[in-house]
């Protein structure tokens, strides 16, 4: 990957202008690791979807370009709508029973177009109305033919998965938040179609466990770049450092505009997509030592990414909040023009601490752990050891009803974090608020209803790292031999159901309060036999 690219800015003589001109020299030095490539290839077979008349018009316009071959299908083509998938260089059209048709490249002139995903697939053009669009989609065509490779903008961890356990589904915060619908739900976990994948990054952003990361660049390398920029920045006398991120394409047109007119401690970073930095990077990079984040937007940013990125916004800020801080020094903004250089001239700011130390890492919830921990250490007026967090955060408790729980725990065994766990000689349910991430299958699993859920985040780490019992009951005896095999809660459940059932009467009854082997042997040997049972007749 080579060095980002940075919006030039005018020298400034003040020592912030001289430290910015220092942290943005950083900056464009720094080189992320190479990812992997996905790979297109395309022949430069079109079809045009639309009237008859648009077929004609876009193919006449195209007629000279040897390198495409043009095929169109009328838009109206009766009651049955035709289906098209795929993205450069393997579109699918299946019209009706017919076999399906392979296509290259997509003109869809249709109205309403056949893909309505906000980012459509590369190789897909549906301008609508618009002639500048049609145009532009014209001029585009001819030159996607060849090979072609662009990065794979994630990596996926199925292991560390809060997608699904056991055919139950939980978490889907990554399919809700990707414009390209490029993620589906294969059982247990999701699959990645990285053709369709266009990096928007807010899969990664979204994803409560870090199962899903960004990898162009990937979070270590990004927030190595934070750090050194902010080092940079104070090692010159720099004060008051504001961070602005934004994209590389719109976003760098609308910093570019206003660059002559930036306070001199706005330093711009550059990003691939808005969408690909999360709470993990904007925390850090308050804990590095800057004195806001504004995240700037433009009217390309996807509305499903720019809800995911408000909905983040909310957990930071009540993260701050809670530690005394002023959530305002975290902004996403739209403004453009003097409207936001004003915007960047009256920002909230956090006061000066000392810089945090640690080092970039690819694991999400330990970085947010770390900048929480250095900005609850450095805050002045925290009062609250914990904060409430809006719905969809992933932290939070597990509360239990234990008038409802027979700790059967089924909880457990699903639980995608290790968050609640087993007692190792009794009936017991342990939980560890550190590793929860509020996926809900513990919810879901429950068959007596007695598990809720709660986001929140208690800023101390050794209460939020120590497991504490949610329910522990005296374990039932077998009737027969003794053994511990079940909690007095479960087997009176049971009974209590059953005992009305003809099936359960006389010592069918009784054989439920028997550990499993000890029903076994009681089963043959008194088959055939409506006598009460009694221990002694089963030794």
């Amino acid at each position: 990957m080579t060095a980002p690219e940075r919006v030039s800015l005018p020298a400034g003589d003040s020592i912030n202008g001289k430290a910015r001109a220092a942290a943005l020299s950083v900056s464009c030095a720094a080189v992320a690791e190479p990812v992997g490539k996905v790979s297109y290839q395309s022949a430069g077979k079109l079809l045009v979807i639309g009237t008859e008349t648009a077929i004609e018009a876009a193919t006449a316009a195209l007629g000279s370009f040897a390198n495409i071959r043009a095929t169109g299908l009328v838009a109206d083509h009766g009651t049955e709508a035709p289906q098209l998938s795929g993205y450069l260089g393997h579109f699918e059209l299946l019209v009706a029973a017919a076999e399906p048709q392979v296509y290259d490249l997509v003109l869809d002139l249709g109205s309403p177009s056949l893909l309505q995903t906000e980012l459509p697939p590369p190789g897909y053009f549906a301008p609508g109305d618009d002639p500048v669009a049609l145009q532009a989609a014209l001029d585009e065509l001819p030159d996607l033919t060849g090979e072609f490779e662009k990065p794979q903008y994630f990596n996926y961890d199925a292991s560390i998965c809060a997608h699904g356990r056991s055919g139950i589904t939980a978490c889907t915060r990554c399919l809700q938040a990707c414009p390209t619908d490029a993620i589906t739900s294969i059982g247990e976990a999701i699959e990645v179609n990285p053709n369709l994948c266009q990096g928007a990054g807010s899969c990664a952003t979204a994803c409560p466990t870090g199962a899903i990361t960004y990898s162009y660049p990937r979070l270590s390398d990004s927030l190595e770049r934070l750090r050194a920029m902010l080092k940079a920045y104070r090692d010159n006398g720099g004060t008051d450092a504001v961070l602005l991120f934004h994209d590389g394409e719109a976003g760098r047109d609308v910093v570019a505009a206003v660059a002559a007119q930036l306070p001199e401690h706005i330093l711009p970073v550059e990003v691939e997509e808005l969408g690909s930095v999360g709470m993990d990077s904007w925390l850090s990079a308050l804990a590095y030592g800057a004195a806001a984040v504004v995240l700037l937007g433009t009217s390309r940013l996807p509305r499903t990414v720019e809800n995911e990125i408000q909905a983040q916004l909310g957990i930071a800020c009540a993260l701050l909040a809670g530690m005394g801080y002023s959530p305002d020094v975290l902004l996403y903004t739209r403004h453009q023009g003097a409207d936001l250089t004003a915007l960047l001239g009256k920002l909230s700011l956090l006061s000066n601490t000392e810089a945090a130390g640690f080092a970039g890492l690819n694991e999400k919830r330990t970085v947010i752990r770390l900048a929480v921990e250095h900005l609850f250490a450095s805050a002045t007026a925290r009062t609250r050891p914990l904060v409430s967090l809006p719905a969809g955060a992933p932290f939070g408790e597990v509360l239990l009803d234990k008038t409802r729980c027979t700790l059967c725990l089924a909880c457990v065994s699903q639980c995608p974090a290790s968050a609640l766990s087993a007692g190792d000689e009794v009936p017991q349910l342990g939980f560890i608020e550190a590793n929860c991430v509020q996926c809900g299958l513990c919810c879901r699993t429950c068959p007596e209803d007695a598990i809720a859920i709660t986001p929140r985040y208690l800023y101390d780490f050794q209460t939020r790292n120590t497991r504490r019992i949610l329910f522990e009951e005296e374990p039932f005896a077998c009737i027969v031999c003794g053994k511990p095999f079940a909690t007095r809660q479960m087997i009176g459940k049971i009974i209590g159901k059953m005992k009305d059932h003809p099936m359960f009467q006389g010592p069918e009854l009784a054989r439920l309060k028997m550990c499993e082997d000890c029903r076994v042997k009681a089963l043959f040997a008194n088959k055939g036999d409506d006598k009460p049972l009694s221990p002694g007749g089963l030794s």
